[in-house]
Order: structure tokens, then sequence, then C-alpha cells
């Protein structure tokens, strides 16, 4: 009520300032801490010594980096790219597949862009909290170099520490991680200013001219150093993918506003220290922090990379459910942690294998400068494949013309191309882990998409059609009994291997008997005259189908109380689930290798149930097996 009567702004331009405060929070964490290694790594991968000519020359690649990815394509271009609000490469893949409609081939094309792309950003959800809190951490080796050998240790309790809160849920946290970060950007900013105070020449840096001559005169080195460079970049997919939280306008009015402006401060401040002392290359984040605030500052980056490490792991949580409700990844608990925030989910399974593969790559690494090799290969390779996706949705959907397409396509992946080169290159120092973490992944997803649609296809030959079944029963009805039976079926056109079995072993048939089939659209959100879709197939049965969006969780007891606008009500009481739950048999039928074969049913074995998933009362289901052959 106080802040009611005193707040002179207008509600909408407060609701607004509170989305770009929480854009801070959470979307901008991990570009926000790149300060922490970009510069540092970018000498010291190569072993470029910091010149005049040579910093002057990295300030003006980072600076132009921001300018033309962040600025220009992600910011500008690819937010432009929004599956209904929503973003994110999942999203992005679901509309370019959506915009190709009758293609099947260039469908078939965009599925494995969609699908590399989001098995590289697992990789990178591994990577961010490892680099992220040890270089936070690491401010100790400048602070007091005789605790450097506790550097992984404390960096191994504030992850586990992390991971452990995830149950929780961000909703009860997530409101100082605005506040958190506007100090932060604030303080690198204001440490930019200072040096670049002592060494104004630093601004030549603006000019790129000095990009250019930093290629002529360290040739490959110089070519080697983007790898360094587009640690800047890192978090820019963050921009694009929580976009459905936050609003374009927001996420582009802070972008500009404050973060841009900081980061670039920090940048050239840590420029305008090596210009004055080339030695300070060991670490010029730290070194440009006063000795009297060492302390408090690696206090605030251990928290601002914990913030950091939080948008990802929740990314990798809503890129999961969005994974399942497209049938590329099996059915896992889901957790809801705020009943006010419908996108803040816990997944305790992909919770788990975070925790011990970020743990690993600590472990394995020992030190942000070992992970920054493996680091680029995951940001770069998702990069690439964003842009190539929202060119297809810019061509095919947007309407664009070819040769602006082409043009677009040129200078942004020229770029794109270019940084993923100078990563590649570090493959075998660190690069290969992302790229097996993401191989895994794809393989994974590739293998339940294609097992999925093995057992439909067998489902189908092996299956009654419908009207027929209707018929004969008609002809010689066995013994009906009160209520009404669901059937969960994939093919609304045959009889559900469930009702069969009811029929063959019970020797009985409910007095309605209604067929559901679940469907996810493409789209985040499925509006409310698509949801249900009721067809009367005559004496008592019906087919039902219900559709719900990537981003909806699917509630069958939901979806049937919104059958009632349309004439069909269901008493739940009075309601029996039937489920045919497939056990799968790998053979060495034509369809997938036998190895792929048994990585199925090995998954179909282990996905949640449901009961769960769908949040079918478990005192109304009954499940019948059925073996399935593939």
């Amino acid at each position: 009520m106080t802040q009611a009567i005193h707040s002179t702004a207008p509600p909408n331009r407060r609701a607004f300032a509170g989305l770009a405060l929480g854009a801070l929070g959470v979307v901008y964490g991990d570009i926000g801490t790149s300060p922490l290694y970009s510069v540092q790594t970018t000498f010291g991968e190569q072993g470029i010594p910091a010149t005049s000519h040579n910093v002057l020359g990295v300030m003006s690649l980072i600076f132009w980096a921001l300018v033309m990815v962040v600025s220009l394509k992600y910011v500008v271009f690819i937010m432009r790219a929004d599956n209904k609000g929503e973003g994110g490469i999942m999203a992005l893949m679901a509309l370019a597949q959506r915009s190709a409609r009758g293609n099947v081939r260039l469908r078939w094309c965009i599925m494995i862009l969609g699908l590399l792309g989001a098995s590289l950003f697992y990789g990178d959800g591994v990577i961010t909290p490892a680099i992220s809190v040890l270089s936070a951490v690491e401010g100790l080796k400048v602070a007091a170099p005789s605790l450097s050998h506790w550097v992984v240790p404390i960096t191994l309790v504030i992850i586990i520490g992390l991971f452990i809160l995830q149950r929780r849920g961000s909703a009860k946290v997530g409101a100082v991680f605005g506040p958190i970060m506007v100090v932060w950007f604030a303080a690198i900013a204001a440490l930019g200013v200072v040096a670049i105070a002592r060494h104004p020449e630093v601004l030549w840096a603006f000019n790129p001219w000095y990009g250019f001559t930093f290629f002529r005169d360290n040739g490959a080195h110089a070519f080697l150093a983007l790898g360094g460079v587009v640690l800047a970049l890192t978090g820019a997919e963050a921009l694009y993918a929580d976009m459905g939280h936050f609003g374009k306008k927001p996420i582009r009015f802070a972008w500009f506003g404050y973060v841009s402006p900081a980061l670039v401060l920090n940048y050239f401040g840590q420029g305008a220290l090596l210009l004055g002392d080339p030695t300070a290359v060991t670490n010029p984040f730290y070194l440009l922090v006063p000795q009297a605030l060492l302390y408090p500052m690696i206090a605030l980056a251990t928290v601002a990379t914990v913030i950091a490490s939080q948008a990802v792991i929740s990314g990798a949580f809503s890129m999961t459910r969005e994974a399942i409700q497209l049938g590329y990844s099996p059915r896992m608990e889901i957790v809801h942690t705020s009943k006010q925030t419908v996108g803040q989910i816990y997944l305790p399974w992909i919770n788990r294998a975070l925790l011990v593969l970020i743990l690993g790559a600590v472990v394995g690494f020992r030190s942000s400068d070992n992970l920054a090799a493996a680091y680029g290969i995951a940001v770069t390779g998702t990069m690439v494949i964003t842009t190539c996706l929202a060119l297809i949705v810019a061509r095919r959907q947007w309407g664009w013309s070819r040769t602006l397409v082409v043009l677009a396509g040129a200078v942004f992946l020229v770029i794109d191309i270019s940084f993923f080169s100078a990563n590649a290159i570090k493959i075998e120092h660190g690069g290969w882990f992302p790229l097996v973490l993401g191989l895994i992944v794809f393989v994974v997803m590739t293998t339940w998409r294609r097992g999925r649609d093995l057992v439909l296809r067998e489902l189908k030959q092996s299956g009654l059609a419908l009207e027929p079944f209707i018929a004969s029963v008609i002809a010689h009805p066995p013994l009906r009994v009160p209520g009404t039976a669901i059937f969960l079926t994939a093919n609304a056109n045959a009889v559900p291997n469930a009702l069969l079995h009811n029929l063959k072993h019970n020797k009985v048939l409910h007095e309605r008997n209604v067929l559901m089939t679940v469907e996810t659209l493409e789209v985040p959100i499925a509006e409310y005259g698509e949801r249900t879709e009721i067809t009367a197939l005559g004496h008592e049965f019906y087919r039902l189908v219900t559709r719900f969006g990537f981003a909806e969780d699917p509630d069958i007891p939901a979806a049937l109380v919104r059958c009632e606008a349309k004439g069909m009500g269901f008493e739940m009481m009075d309601t029996t689930f039937f489920i045919s739950r497939e056990t799968v048999v790998a053979t060495d039928r034509p369809g997938m290798p036998l190895w792929r074969d048994k990585l199925f049913a090995f998954l179909a074995r282990n996905a949640s149930s449901a009961t769960a998933f769908f949040r079918i009362p478990g005192n109304r289901l009954i499940e019948l097996g059925t073996q399935v052959e593939i």
C-alpha cells in the first residue's frame, strides 16, 4: 500500500522496470561475469605479448564482437524470431519446422540442427557453472597466493550448495538476483572508469582499424585469440532463451541502457590497466581492484557467478521439459517450485546429472584457463545453429527476399564460423569435453524420437481398425457396466490395446468409452479454441483429442474439465483411466541398429510413469501391459 501511495510512475512503467530488473538478474548473469576471464584468456592462451597495439587490438575485437553478435544479431535480429513470445533453440526449431510445413526434407534438417544446438547447450550448461565459479574464487590467488590450493575445494563446496538449493526453487531467491546484479554491473563499470581515467588512450580501441592491425601483426596467433574473445559473448544465447519470461523490450532496454555500457567500461578498464602494466595480464580483472576492496569483490563476484550458473541450470530444466513435450526425451519427474510462476520447475534427474558432470569438470580441469579451451566450442556451435534456424524463419515466415537473407547470413555466419573455427583447433586441449557431452545427448534424443516412431508403427500395424470394431461390438454386445472409461492412445483411428485387453479378460465394456489422444503443438501455449476436440463415434464411443503447447505441462484432469464447455462432462469418481504400458524388446528388425534398440528399451523402462506425468489420479488408473518388438 505504501508503495502505491508514494510511487508516481504509472503501473505499466513500474512493471516494465521490474521486468528489466529481473532480466538483469536472470538473463545477463552469464555474459555479465565474462570479464572475469575473457581478457586473461585471450592474452594468456596464445602467449600474445600485452603491447600497446595488441591491447588496443584485443579491446577493439571485444567491443565490435559485442556490437555485431550481441547487439545486432541477438538483440535486434534473433529476438524477432519469437514463437508466440517464447525463445530458445527448441522454440526456434519448432517455429522453423512450422514455417517449413509440406517440405519433409527441410523439416528433417531443421530437426537435426535444433537437436544439435540443444545438445551443445547441455555442454554449455556443464561448463558455465564450473568456469564461472572457478574464475571468481581464483581471486584468492591474487588476494592471498598462499590459499591457492583452496580454490578447487571451495569451488566444489559452492557448486554442491547451489545444486542442493535447486529443490527449493528460485522463487524465493530470485527477487534478490536483480539488485545484486545491479550492484555487480555498477562495480565493474566503476573499476573500469577509474582505470580509463588513468590511461584514456585505450578509448582509441573504438576504432575497428586496431582490430585489423592486430590480425596483421600477429597472424595465426590473432586468429586463435578469437577463442578468447568469444568468451566475452558467452551468455548471449540467454537473451533469446529467456525472452518468454521477461519480453523483448525489457531485455533490450537492460542491455542497451545498463549492461552493455558497464561491460564495455570494464573491458576497456582492463585494457587501460594493461597499457600501464603489461604484467597484469596474469589476472587483469582482479588486479584492477584496489587492495582494500579485493575480498569484498571476490565475494560479490562469487555471488554473481552463482547467479549466472542458476540461469543456465534453470535453462536446462526448461529445455528438458520442452524436449519431453516435443517427443525427444523420455518422461521425467517435473517438480513445480512456485505456485505463482509456471516456468519455475525442478527436474531431479537432470539436477543430479549436471551436478556430477560439473564436479567432474572442476576436478578434471582445475582452473578457468583450462576450462576456457572447452567453453568456446559449445557456445560458438550453438551460435552457428541459431543463426541458420533464424535465417530459415526470416526467409519462409517473414518473407525476406533471398538477397537479404544471403547478405544477413554472410555477415553473421562469417563471424560465427570464424569464432567456431578458432575454438575447433582447441578440441584436443579440452574442446572435446562439450562435444562428447553434446554427442551423448544428441544420440539419446534422436534414439528416443526414432524409437517412439517405430513403436507407433508396430502398434498401428498390429492394431484393429476402430470403425469395424465398434460395429462388431454393437452386433455382439458385451456386458456394459456403469461409468466412463478413458483409454489413452497415440493412434486415434485404431482400437487401443488397453481396450482390447479389458474386453478380453474382464468381458465387460463401460457405458461410455472415450479414446483420448494427447498432442503437443509446435507453439509454447495452445490457444483455447484448439485445446480440445470431441468427435462422437456413435453408441457411446467418443474420440477426444486434447492439445498442449511444448512449454505446458499436460494436465489431463484439467483438460477434462474444459470438455464441459463442449457438452461432455466427467465425474472423476465415476471415471476410470486405462493406459497400455509397452514393454519394448530389442530385435534385429530394420529400423535402428541393435545397440540403439537396446538403448531405447533402457530409456523406456526408466521413463517416469504416465500417472505422474499426465497428473492422472493413481486410484483411478489401470495399466495394462503389452510387448512391442522393434
